[in-house]
């Protein structure tokens, strides 16, 4: 109780508390801003805690990251642009709604349910943080490969009707995440001599082309829709009601538990754990079907797993002194500025910082909930705005959004290309979403494995992934994938078998 109070005490100094709302606005702008992911919104708003302490700073800097990953959720409603990689998923339903005019709705139930995750891993957080951090560190490179695999095990429901495009555009995506430098030895791949694939095909411009930039051309090839995108259906943003919300309840408990488990995983973050959450979900649904169709459970997994997560990283930063993620690093670069050393030690010679990054999460959670249905009304009008008008609009922001990645040319010609080249795979039936999802999964999935098989030293790659198979969390996960990989094959063939019969 007295390490919660001295918390609350940090946050709700009048300056303090002014600050923080001010960071979650400034987290909500962000990560509704086309290609400015949470750890970019992170660190600019390093600058503002040049003068504070660092009890401070990390309650500032933790205010603006939990405020990114909600802010992207709303591009990715109303304009099908995730704001940042972990909304991805959003999409899916959420876009759809805002087409039949139910934007409000869609941005109530995303605004509730991340505001849900975010103080339900910080509750995790301050009560569970030792015990989970010894839980993390028992996780080697098998047991992240095992669980970045089970994200790719959506590929087989993103289109149950369309399995083998589906499957094909996935592997394209990891194809394309082996360009550029080797994960182990550091020698350039698939980069045809250039140097500007060194570095290896970067995900927000690629994001940004084949969810914006495509749905653009597809809008702009039906001059009958260039209309608003909302329809004329009630465009103010709310809440939703007390029904819709409990229709959803047990997604978000589950979602929540998943997505702080996931965010404490170093390396893993808030993306795996939105589309792990998506895929868990659809699998576990009665009604597999209206995934993808706009409803209200593709918008509940997706936002509860992401802000979750954001909790889940926080806890072996404070505990001992690793990132859980890219945010989570820059926060500790910021720290270590201010002369604080990070590792075990921090939280018993200074428990402040924990109790002020908790009572900063919950605060800003409980704000953001106001600040975002404040910004959102300004964008939800945003869609009443004819498609003639509101389509270069949406090319400009994502060119400038592409470019603001690494400030360079090139990323808007990867852009522009991922547009066209996603215009060509809706035309042809393929999956734009499974590319992305093999392209962010990829490098992940490919780094941990390769470590994992040269720590089985095996005497042959089988023996290897054999030893590899034999560690019970990494065995069971990947029973697991291959149950969820074959399943919507197999179910159409014992439905059909009964049939028969």
């Amino acid at each position: 109780m007295e390490l919660l109070t001295s918390g609350l005490a940090v946050v709700f100094q009048p300056t303090m508390f002014i600050l923080i709302i001010f960071a979650v606005f400034l987290g909500t702008l962000f990560g509704a801003l086309p290609g400015v992911s949470a750890t970019m919104a992170v660190t600019l708003g390093i600058p503002f805690t040049y003068k504070m302490d660092a009890v401070s700073a990390i309650a500032f800097l933790v205010a603006i990251y939990c405020a990114s990953i909600t802010g992207g959720g709303m591009t990715a409603i109303l304009f099908k642009i995730p704001g940042v990689p972990s909304s991805a998923p959003t999409t899916y339903d959420g876009y759809p709604m805002a087409q039949r005019g139910e934007a409000g709705k869609a941005l109530g139930m995303q605004l509730v349910c991340s505001a849900i995750g975010g103080m339900f891993a910080a509750v995790c957080m301050l009560v569970l943080s030792p015990q989970l951090t010894q839980a993390a560190l028992s996780f080697g490179p098998s047991e992240l490969f095992a669980i970045s695999f089970m994200g790719l095990s959506i590929l087989t429901s993103l289109e149950t009707d369309n399995i083998c495009r589906t499957i094909i555009s996935g592997l394209l995506g990891l194809l394309l995440a082996c360009i550029g430098l080797d994960p182990l030895l550091g020698v350039p791949r698939l980069t045809f001599g250039t140097r500007f694939l060194t570095s290896g095909i970067e995900m927000i411009p690629v994001m940004i082309g084949f969810f914006a930039v495509t749905e653009v051309l597809k809008q702009t090839a039906k001059p009958s829709k260039l209309q608003a995108v909302g329809g004329s259906g009630n465009m103010s943003a709310k809440l939703p009601t007390l029904k819709e919300f409990l229709s959803v309840k047990w997604i978000v408990v589950r979602c929540s538990i998943l997505g702080t488990v996931i965010g404490i995983l170093p390396g893993a973050g808030a993306t795996i754990a939105s589309f792990l959450c998506y895929s868990a979900e659809q699998k576990m649904s009665k009604h597999p079907e209206k995934f993808g169709t706009g409803c209200f459970d593709g918008i509940a997994a997706p936002e509860t797993g992401n802000n979750a997560a954001t909790g889940g990283a926080m806890v072996p930063l404070l505990s001992l002194g690793i990132p859980g993620g890219n945010a989570a690093a820059i926060m500790m670069s910021a720290l270590v500025l201010k002369g604080v050393t990070m590792g075990p030690l921090l939280l018993v010679d200074q428990p402040q910082f924990l109790s002020a990054t908790f009572a900063s999460m919950f605060v800003s959670n409980i704000i953001m909930v106001f600040a975002a249905i404040v910004i959102a009304k300004v964008f939800v009008q945003i869609l009443k705005i004819p498609y003639s008008i509101l389509g270069p609009t949406i090319i400009m922001m994502a060119t400038i959004g592409a470019y603001a990645t690494k400030n360079t040319a090139v990323d808007v010609i990867l852009m522009a290309v991922s547009g066209l080249i996603g215009f060509l795979f809706a035309k042809c039936k393929f999956n734009s979403s499974a590319m992305i999802l093999g392209l962010v999964l990829g490098v992940i999935c490919e780094s941990n494995l390769r470590r994992a098989v040269t720590i089985a030293e095996g005497d042959t790659l089988f023996a290897a992934f054999a030893n590899l198979a034999m560690r019970p969390v990494t065995g069971i996960v990947l029973i697991v994938c291959v149950v969820v990989l074959v399943w919507p094959v197999v179910k159409p063939m014992i439905a059909k078998k009964k049939e028969n019969k």
